[in-house]
């Protein structure tokens, strides 16, 4: 009778030891799961380019420093970011505003401002080095700002805009690149294992013809006109004399606009916000080499910044006595201030004031207001 009560814990105790175990397995299998999370990638790119020169084609760096304005805000930082300007049209003897660049007859945003690191500009904008730079098949004394250095976990967002036909790009008006050039060099990033997923997007007359060719996995294409159609500008500032923006770049910065680094809006939100009678041309996506379902893609696997958090059992201890004050402006703003007070002794000139301030904006939003329309087709 004993014998048989101890075989009988002992098959429990055994029986709890496996189960613990499997719970432990799936346990970590979920915590390496989330913090690989949000696709599985651990860093995001941009290649921002505006392929076209001269001033009347103003909107297309606006569409580009719009785009670059706006990953920047959503956290990817300049070291991630390849910046392609075919011309400097802030420093264009015609702007009437010198060194700045608009996208809104209003100029309530200087897009140039003191805080853009372009990395290839004016004739270094060339379809050799947009290949070289997606590929990596830079030359050694390429600097890093030049570099597009991704990796199998990277996700890239490839943003062009110019004047374009059916299946190429124009470069400057004096060379193009093709869509079959574009495949090839998307390949050449898969086989060498620079991306993990990528978003194509372009901003052209007969844009999607762009991405017809493309065969490699994991992209996801979108353009702003389909095969014979034209992508017009959406509005001009009469001060400055031409159009400021593209249509579909424009709507496609209405929606982003209402997008934070903790949004969970996805690429279809994105895409069914896209309206033909608004764009006056006809959106296309291609999903069909891309694996995940796009009601599962946040906007942010894309425009934003991959910010995992890895929990150590180490503390960072800051006693009671640090924390001076903490306040809550207003509960309308969303900002909170807490002021520290440092334990060490600050430099003798700062004595009677040395405080570290940190200021949280929990949700910035801005909106666009209704613009007089033009329309300039990008052929």
């Amino acid at each position: 009778m004993t014998f048989n009560i101890i075989r009988f814990l002992t098959i429990l105790i055994i029986l709890y030891t496996i189960i613990s175990q499997i719970s432990l397995a799936q346990d970590t299998e979920a915590i390496v799961d989330g913090f690989f999370s949000r696709g599985g990638h651990t860093n995001n790119w941009a290649v921002l380019v505006c392929t076209s020169r001269f001033w009347f084609n103003y909107r297309h760096i606006a569409n580009t420093l719009s785009i670059y304005r706006t990953v920047k805000r959503l956290g990817i930082p300049d070291s991630n970011i390849i910046l392609m300007l075919a011309d400097d049209v802030a420093c264009n003897p015609r702007n009437a505003f010198p060194a700045t660049v608009f996208n809104n007859a209003g100029r309530y945003l200087d897009l140039y401002g003191d805080n853009v690191e372009v990395d290839y500009r004016g004739y270094e904008v060339t379809v050799e080095n947009f290949i070289r730079v997606l590929t990596g098949r830079v030359a050694p004394d390429t600097p890093r700002s030049k570099r597009l250095l991704s990796d199998d976990r990277s996700n890239i967002l490839v943003y062009m805009t110019g004047h374009g036909g059916n299946e190429f790009l124009k470069f400057q008006d004096a060379e193009e690149i093709s869509s079959f050039d574009l495949a090839d060099a998307f390949e050449q990033m898969w086989e060498k294992r620079r991306y993990h997923e990528v978003l194509f997007m372009i901003d052209t007359c007969q844009a999607n013809t762009m991405y017809s060719q493309i065969y490699s996995p994991n992209i996801l294409a979108t353009g702003s006109s389909e095969l014979g159609e034209n992508s017009y500008s959406h509005h001009m500032d009469t001060d400055i004399g031409v159009a400021v923006i593209d249509r579909f770049t424009y709507y496609n910065l209405e929606f982003l606009e209402k997008v934070d680094m903790q949004s969970k809006a996805t690429l279809k939100d994105l895409f069914n916000s896209y309206n033909p009678n608004f764009i006056h041309s006809t959106p296309g996506v291609r999903s069909d080499l891309f694996s995940r379902p796009l009601d599962k893609v946040l906007v942010t696997d894309f425009f934003g910044s991959v910010q995992n958090i890895e929990l150590t059992g180490q503390q960072y201890n800051i006693s009671n006595s640090d924390i001076v004050n903490e306040t809550i402006i207003s509960d309308e703003s969303n900002f909170k201030i807490t002021e520290y007070q440092s334990n060490e002794s600050p430099r003798e000139s700062e004595k009677s004031n040395s405080k570290n301030f940190h200021l949280f904006n929990v949700n910035s939003k801005q909106s666009s207001p209704s613009i007089p329309q033009f329309l300039i087709a990008n052929t």
